[in-house]
């Protein structure tokens, strides 16, 4: 792939970029999306800034630094997980998804790859933010186009320790989000920090919602049947 294109932009990112695990995981991604339905986008441009440059925003934000685990929920094809736990190889990320097939993909790629650093597990979040094993126990949670966010914050916010993170990774409409969810947050334990905009090289907008968990989450959260996206907070 073509980094060089990018080279300016990448490196506001990070210095030592592993670019050559991303060529590794695009052609796994393309090898296996033909066979499966993991990604919309093939085209080489795109993947590096719709995926990649996408996924790494978060490192941009003070509040993502540290050492304390990441969790990546809805991962997908693992974008921003694989991406961020690809650039910092010294953290613990869980990437979590509600679809085994894409569980099967990304174990073939931290297999390919020989990534330590990465944990996968097939799972909801409604069932996942109840279990000890995972409830309040990430300094940061990230998310990228799974829900709106009064429902994201449902999902997420229970697997964030106290004083840790939600990064909510949104296209324009992220801004229009955070008063219809203003309910939701302050129910579920958090407050909203800040937003950043971002623009990727075709002139996407993307807006990373940060929010930070004060307090804990009441037991009865998250909500399970279905019911934060039916019924909302």
């Amino acid at each position: 792939m073509n980094w060089e294109t990018r080279k300016d932009i990448l490196e506001q990112f990070h210095k030592d970029l592993p670019l050559e695990s991303f060529d590794r995981y695009s052609e796994i991604l393309l090898d296996w999306n033909e066979r499966m339905n993991l990604t919309r986008i093939t085209d080489e441009q795109e993947i590096i800034d719709k995926h990649f440059i996408d996924s790494l925003t978060p490192l941009l934000l003070e509040e993502y630094e540290g050492t304390g685990k990441v969790l990546d929920l809805g991962t997908g094809a693992g974008f921003p997980g694989m991406v961020l736990a690809l650039t910092e190889p010294a953290r613990e990320f869980h990437l979590m998804d509600s679809l085994n097939k894409r569980i099967t993909f990304l174990d073939a790629v931290v297999k390919d790859l020989r990534i330590d650093n990465v944990k996968t597990f097939h799972g909801r979040a409604e069932e996942a933010g109840r279990n000890p094993e995972f409830r309040e126990q990430y300094q940061i949670v990230v998310s990228r186009a799974v829900a709106r966010l009064n429902i994201l914050a449902e999902y997420c916010l229970p697997f964030v320790e106290l004083g840790g993170y939600l990064i909510a990774m949104k296209g324009p409409e992220g801004l229009e989000e955070i008063e219809e969810a203003d309910k939701a947050i302050k129910t579920l334990g958090a407050e909203l920090t800040h937003c950043e905009e971002f623009l990727l090289p075709d002139g996407d907008k993307r807006i990373l919602v940060v929010l930070r968990k004060i307090k804990g989450t009441p037991k009865k959260y998250p909500r399970g049947g279905g019911k934060p996206r039916k019924d909302p907070l």
